[in-house]
């Protein structure tokens, strides 16, 4: 059991919680939803996902685990930039979602995709890791290593993304660390379910809740 000190009516208490691994995270940072990506080893390709929701002190599950795909080299507490590496640690989510489709009933801002977005790879632009939209069709003022995100119509389906890198922007730390749709194989450093499970997600995450999202080994995730 893990045990949580907290004060209620002025009175010290004792709350006794589950021994889950949600309440043996070091910090959940003032969180209310907590998202927990669980990879059996480092170079793994799939982990498991699972939600919870704060009750009191405690964290309780709010679904049963889902497979999830994850980078195809693993994850790391050292990504750069083009290692195709899923970043381990614990990081919120930026505030607005974005999706080639029309909103599927998310509570964040919601963009929808067009031609001539992208989320800038490059880490000379002064744009690295941001998104930036360009004329449709124009030639981008930063280095490419692919098409813009509307070119990716299964994977950016739907997507959260996840503050990796962002505050502040380290220039080839990693860039465009998404939460996104499975294209059935592992991603080259997000983290994607099926689509029915991610609109789930997405809908289920509240801005209002600070949600994180942890990534790593069951044993290195206790210490984040």
């Amino acid at each position: 059991m893990f045990v949580a000190a907290g004060t209620a009516a002025a009175e010290q208490r004792t709350v006794v919680c589950p021994a889950t691994l949600a309440n043996q995270l070091a910090s959940t940072h003032g969180a209310k939803r907590l998202i927990t990506v669980v990879a059996p080893r480092l170079g793994a390709t799939q982990g498991s996902l699972q939600l919870w929701r704060k009750n009191g002190l405690c964290w309780r599950p709010a679904g049963a685990p889902w497979p999830a795909w994850l980078g195809q080299r693993g994850v790391s507490e050292r990504k750069r930039e083009g290692d195709r590496t899923t970043p381990a640690g614990a990081f919120g989510f930026l505030p607005t979602m974005y999706g080639i489709a029309a909103s599927p009933g998310v509570r964040y801002r919601y963009h929808r995709i067009v031609c001539g977005d992208w989320w800038v790879e490059d880490p000379r632009s002064p744009s690295y890791n941001r998104f930036r939209h360009v004329p449709c069709g124009s030639k981008p003022p930063f280095r490419v290593k692919s098409e813009d995100m509307s070119r990716s119509p299964t994977a950016y389906r739907y997507l959260a993304v996840v503050a990796y890198n962002t505050s502040p922007v380290v220039p080839g730390r990693g860039s465009g660390i998404f939460l996104h749709v499975s294209t059935g194989r592992p991603t080259l450093g997000c983290v994607s379910l099926p689509r029915a499970r991610l609109v789930a997600v997405l809908r289920w995450l509240r801005p209002a809740s600070k949600p994180l999202i942890v990534i790593g080994t069951e044993a290195r995730i206790r210490g984040y």
